[in-house]
């Protein structure tokens, strides 16, 4: 059987292993400045996503670079609907100016965990989303909330597994404050991959077989194992003949 997976990273939150990272990804979710980036750093980031040929997304956040954006904040949804705007006006322009397009829209962190969960906020997420260009896919955890509201909007959704963070056993990611919320070695990042992958399953924190159909997994680019993480399993993927493409047509080198 021929398996196919996109493989993603999020970039351009000052970390310094992006341009190592990117020639084993497929796809990249840029910080557009709510937890992380600035507009030299996104249209760096862009830059170098063009010269790897590799898909590009918005990854927008709560305002809270304090937090690195992983606390949920409760602020008006007016203020966070400014914010989010902003963030997404940022990164389109740039993009725009570099001639190349973002194809999707991810929410980072907090906003991330929250909008699968929370109906009124992947409302807001959508509705944001499909004003500014109705072609974006948005990405997030499957069979959550923001894939309903995706579905009900008509809005393409491309569910989303992780190499690097542990599962629950409802399907949400494991919080980071849980000692056991990040995988930690390589042999286990494969086999939990390659089980998304080919089972459709992940093992949870309690030992639980659970759902996990997924088009694309991330890999943290400020994981502490990003760089070994990202080698491994691109040969991984050649071993067991995994393609890794992304949604929009661009490969692994």
């Amino acid at each position: 059987m021929n398996w196919e997976i996109d493989l993603n990273c999020d970039m351009g939150e000052g970390m310094p292993n992006d341009a190592v990272i990117i020639p084993y990804v497929s796809s990249i979710s840029i910080a557009c400045g709510g937890h992380a980036g600035n507009k030299d750093s996104i249209r760096e980031t862009i830059q170098l996503a063009k010269r790897a040929n590799v898909s590009i997304g918005a990854h927008p956040s709560y305002p809270d670079r304090e937090n690195f954006g992983r606390k949920k904040m409760d602020i008006p949804y007016s203020a966070l609907e400014e914010s989010l705007i902003s963030q997404l006006s940022i990164i389109r322009a740039i993009a725009s100016e570099e001639n190349f397009p973002l194809v999707h829209l991810k929410p980072h962190g907090a906003l991330y965990n929250q909008a699968a969960i929370d109906p009124v906020l992947a409302q807001l997420i959508v509705t944001i989303s499909k004003n500014m260009d109705p072609r974006w896919s948005i990405w997030g955890l499957p069979n959550s909330a923001l894939a309903t509201c995706c579905a009900a909007q008509s809005i393409h959704f491309i569910p989303e597994g992780f190499a690097d963070r542990s599962y629950q056993p409802d399907g949400s990611l494991t919080p980071r404050s849980h000692p056991h919320a990040l995988v930690e070695t390589t042999e286990d990042c494969i086999e939990q991959v390659i089980q998304m992958i080919k089972q459709k399953t992940v093992v949870a924190v309690n030992g639980e077989q659970i759902d996990c159909s997924v088009a694309t997994i991330c890999l943290h680019g400020d994981g502490a194992h990003a760089v070994r993480f990202a080698k491994a399993l691109n040969e991984e993927f050649k071993k067991q003949q995994i393609t890794c493409k992304s949604p929009y047509g661009k490969n692994c080198q």
